[in-house]
C-alpha cells in the first residue's frame, strides 16, 4: 500500500495562489497525496478569476473555500507531512505550531489578486501563477520522497522554492 502524504499550502488570504496550488497538487498528485490549503487572515472567499482559470482548466472546484490556517493547528486536524508557504507575506508570518512538526518551504509566487492594469493583465498574471506553481509542483510529485533521508529532502524542498526565484531575477525587464 502506497502511503498518501498531507500536504499544506499557506498565503495570507487563501483565495488564490494556496487554492491553485491545492488544485494542482490534488490532480497532479495523482492520489499520493491530500492536498489542503489555509490563510493567515482568510478572505473568506476563493477569488474568482482564481476560480474561473481552474475551472477553465477543467479542475474540480468543489473543494474550494477560504479558510483560515488555525483549521490545520487543531488536535483533530489532519496530520502533515509538508507545508508550504507560497506568498512572501505568510512566510514571514509566526506560523501555528503544526501537529507531527511537517517539512516545510518557502516557493513563493507574486499576487495575482494585486495586480493593476487592464482585465487582459490581470488574467494573464493568475495564469502566469499557474504556470509557477504548476511547474514547482510537478517537480515535487516527481521526488523519491521515501528514498530520501530527511535532510536530503529537506533540500530539496527548499531548492524547488529558489530555482524559479532565480531563474525571475535572471530574466531581463
Amino acid at each position: 500500500m502506497t502511503r498518501i502524504y498531507n500536504v499544506l499550502f499557506l498565503c495570507t488570504g487563501n483565495s488564490a495562489r494556496s487554492i491553485m496550488a491545492e488544485a494542482i497538487l490534488g490532480r497532479e498528485g495523482m492520489g499520493r497525496f491530500k492536498a489542503f490549503s489555509a490563510g493567515s487572515y482568510p478572505k473568506g472567499e476563493v477569488h474568482p478569476y482564481a476560480h474561473e482559470f481552474l475551472v477553465g482548466l477543467n479542475y474540480d472546484m468543489s473543494f474550494a473555500r477560504s479558510k483560515s490556517w488555525d483549521d490545520f493547528a487543531r488536535p483533530d486536524a489532519p496530520d502533515l507531512d509538508f507545508v508550504f508557504t507560497v506568498c512572501d507575506r505568510a512566510a514571514a508570518e509566526v506560523c501555528p505550531a503544526w501537529p507531527g512538526q511537517p517539512m516545510s518551504a518557502h516557493w513563493g509566487v507574486p499576487d495575482p489578486a494585486a495586480v493593476g492594469g487592464s482585465e487582459a493583465e490581470r488574467r494573464f498574471a493568475f495564469a502566469d501563477t499557474y504556470r509557477m506553481l504548476f511547474n514547482r509542483i510537478s517537480i515535487f510529485v516527481n521526488l523519491p520522497i521515501a528514498s530520501l533521508d530527511e535532510l536530503t529532502l529537506q533540500k530539496q524542498l527548499e531548492e524547488i522554492g529558489q530555482r524559479q526565484e532565480d531563474a525571475a531575477r535572471a530574466a531581463p525587464e
